[in-house]
């Protein structure tokens, strides 16, 4: 009888795994409509291509995204940094990637833009979240910020 209940567990176990996993991987296959209002609620970091670690944002940080009409603007709040940071201009995305042509921003930001304008990611998501990917140069993955669909 112990037997039976510990099989009958690890099937159990193995069937809510299993849809968890098809799950997430339908969702991850899902097209991302980017139209909306984001915001920030990790980062994760890859090695080999993989999540390595995941960091949540720190008490009080706020980021939040807004894309329209091919148009994107963002901002940040740090609550122990007085500098301000926020950002406007164009994106453009396919099923797996996301580009921002950025052409207004704060002057911390507009530091950045005097020398990369255009910011490039691999695009992950669903219907309500979605994760932009840093690549590096050698095209594995390094970082990347999650999002969650606040409207």
């Amino acid at each position: 009888m112990k037997n039976l209940s510990y099989a009958l567990a690890i099937v159990f176990l193995a069937t809510v795994f299993l849809a968890w996993n098809h799950r997430r991987d339908s969702e991850e296959n899902t097209p991302v409509s980017l139209e909306g209002v984001w915001e920030l609620v990790n980062y994760y970091t890859y090695e080999d291509n993989k999540v390595t670690d995941s960091f949540p944002n720190t008490e009080g940080y706020r980021q939040v995204k807004m894309y329209q009409d091919g148009k994107v603007m963002w901002t940040r709040k740090v609550p122990q940094d007085s500098t301000q940071w926020y950002g406007y201009g164009k994106y453009n995305t396919t099923d797996t990637s996301l580009v921002e042509t950025l052409e207004y921003g704060s002057a911390s930001m507009m530091r950045i833009i005097d020398t990369s304008r255009v910011f490039s990611f691999e695009l992950q998501g669903g219907k309500d979240w979605f994760r932009q990917i840093s690549i590096n140069e050698d095209g594995n993955r390094t970082f990347s910020e999650n999002y969650i669909r606040i409207k």
